[in-house]
């Protein structure tokens, strides 16, 4: 009995775990990506640079026709790097 409570118990945190995993973007929000594109300021950067520095922090991030394309909890947003306070600008959609 006691080791069949044990696996139960098993089976209940990998599953947890393979669902955790399996969210890159776990944890990101709108205001934490607002931040991040805010905090620093860089004219050479081009599209897939954004993408790349945004997939790097868990962002959900594609390269698109002059801006990326970032999903956060079902929200689509449109991020145009090179903005004049930070690193680029949002737009929600």
């Amino acid at each position: 009995m006691m080791m069949r409570q044990i696996v139960m118990y098993l089976i209940a945190a990998i599953t947890c775990m393979v669902f955790v995993s399996a969210n890159p973007a776990f944890g990101a929000e709108s205001s934490d990506l607002a931040k991040l594109v805010s905090q620093y300021h860089d004219n050479h950067m081009t599209v897939n640079d954004l993408a790349f520095y945004l997939a790097t922090h868990n962002f959900d991030a594609t390269p698109k026709d002059g801006y990326v394309q970032v999903t956060i909890n079902g929200i689509t947003c449109k991020v145009t790097p090179n903005s004049e306070t930070g690193y680029a600008e949002l737009m929600f959609n």
